[in-house]
């Protein structure tokens, strides 16, 4: 088997997956509820949420966040799963507490973007080098390798290395050691591992030795997404992030997009608290039109009893033939009497709930009140936001006025760290190459998403882990389908490895 043939069989079944994922419910709208953004970097933040632990939300799987009230939906992707906790980064902020939101997961997106760019490494051989990812194939297809080709792949190679060990921190001490050497010699490097909390692990081993070999870490190393952990083998991990570093270095190098950028996250920011006040106004309404018609109501009350008092007053000179009409229509003294104390009784009444409403208009006001300076600042974002076409053309006019920049600044790091499926799903891996692929957990990484990664660099592959895995897991059996099964699964059902 070749690796362009094997590459085409992951990119098929990945598209089965894609048919297959609605009618399995993995694209429906899945309700969340405890929101809290948990850090920000540049434009990105991570949020997160309770949910039912049930729900199909494997890492990395983009999805439309839509907030409650009048807010707009935002993208983002998923980077962890803690049982009924999911940890979400955005590229939008809605606020600091979110008490109940829709995730839209885009199962069918996912698959289809996998398998279309599987497609593109084989219809544009000429874009990619297959080379080193050749190598892979008696590993991931160990069935339609030969014997000889089979021997070879387990000895270390200058192409493909491996660094096989059940001692996970043997094995990430030997391979920070690799990655330090690789980097010495000025090659750029793309590692992955199977979830974000490995990648941030990794991250702080690497860190850690580089420091101690007196490197320069922070402009050598970069995770592509937002950290997980705050700090991972003993080393703060907030600024190692790739956002963090595209924003530091953007913010002094482009004044006019960093103010747009700022005018639109206040225009963000304003929309929640603006929305808040605006529904606490409509209650503020509806109250004082209830205090409306209880004072018409009493006034004309009032009128009443003001105008049987006077008739009660000037009765007995009152003519005979207008007592008489009076009485015919039930109106004599005892039975004004009566009205009289009927409509003081009403108006009692409507005194009390006039008080209540009185109490409910004075709790309201400040709630509803906005600040004078906050409405012209708002009103003001909110033209600039529709005169240059609303909040998603402005994401994507960020996007794309940053988009070479960004390949560019990316191009410039030494090593990058991220989940393999992360390369499989983010167009900017498209044009972007490597000397080195690290694979750290090699074992628990689907083969799919391994023959992404690899065909991405253009002289070696590292593969770190324990072997016991590629049994316990098989994450490389039938190109990695099952492997991803799993990931997609309800987390009460889903299996832990035995090495990870």
């Amino acid at each position: 088997m070749k690796i362009t043939e094997l590459i085409t069989r992951c990119a098929n079944a990945l598209a089965e997956e894609r048919d297959a994922a609605p009618g399995r419910g993995m694209d429906a709208p899945i309700p969340v509820c405890g929101g809290q953004r948990r850090s920000t970097a540049g434009g990105l933040h991570l949020y997160a949420f309770d949910l039912n632990e049930e729900a199909p939300l494997a890492e990395d799987l983009p999805i439309t966040l839509i907030p409650p009230a009048d807010l707009e939906p935002t993208e983002g992707f998923v980077v962890a799963r803690e049982g009924a906790r999911v940890i979400i980064q955005t590229f939008d902020a809605i606020g600091e507490q979110v008490p109940a939101a829709t995730i839209v997961p885009d199962t069918s997106g996912f698959f289809d973007t996998a398998s279309r760019r599987l497609i593109e490494m084989v219809s544009r051989a000429d874009a990619y080098t297959l080379g080193p990812a050749e190598r892979l194939l008696p590993w991931l297809a160990p069935e339609h390798a030969d014997r000889e080709e089979t021997v070879r792949a387990t000895a270390s190679t200058a192409v493909l290395t491996t660094n096989w060990g059940e001692d996970p921190a043997a094995r990430r001490g030997k391979l920070a050691v690799q990655v330090t050497d690789l980097v010495k010699n000025n090659r750029r490097l793309l590692l992955i591992t199977p979830d974000h909390r490995r990648a941030d692990e990794v991250l702080g081993t690497l860190a850690r030795a580089m420091r101690a070999g007196g490197m320069q870490y922070k402009s050598l190393l970069s995770r592509y997404e937002m950290p997980v952990q705050r700090s991972a083998a003993g080393m703060p991990l907030a600024d190692l992030g790739f956002e963090a570093h595209v924003h530091q270095f953007y913010a002094k190098s482009h004044a006019n997009k960093a103010s747009l950028r700022r005018r639109y996250e206040r225009f963000r920011e304003l929309t929640p608290l603006l929305a808040y006040k605006a529904e606490k106004q409509r209650d503020l309404d509806e109250v004082k039109l209830l205090e409306w018609r209880l004072l018409t109501e009493l006034s004309g009350l009032q009128a009443k009893i003001k105008e049987i008092t006077a008739t009660l007053a000037e009765y007995d000179s009152l003519p005979l033939f207008k007592r008489l009409t009076m009485q015919t229509l039930g109106k004599n003294v005892a039975t004004l009497n009566e009205y009289r104390t009927i409509y003081e009784q009403q108006v009692q009444g409507l005194m009390e709930e006039l008080e209540t409403a009185k109490h409910r208009i004075e709790a309201l006001m400040p709630e509803a009140a906005i600040p004078r300076a906050l409405r012209p600042e708002y009103q003001e974002l909110k033209e600039e936001i529709t005169r240059l076409g609303g909040t998603k053309k402005i994401r994507e006019l960020l996007s794309a006025e940053e988009g070479t920049n960004r390949q560019a600044f990316l191009q410039n790091k030494r090593v990058l760290i991220t989940t393999a499926a992360r390369v499989l799903a983010d167009p900017l891996f498209t044009k972007v190459r490597f000397d080195t692929l690290v694979a750290d957990e090699a074992p628990l990484i689907p083969a799919a998403y391994l023959l992404a990664a690899a065909g991405l660099v253009r002289e070696r592959i590292v593969l770190s882990g324990d072997m016991r895995d590629l049994t316990a897991v098989k994450a490389w059996d039938r190109f990695g389908i099952p492997a991803i099964r799993q990931a997609f699964a309800p987390q009460s059902a889903s299996a832990v490895s035995p090495g990870s």
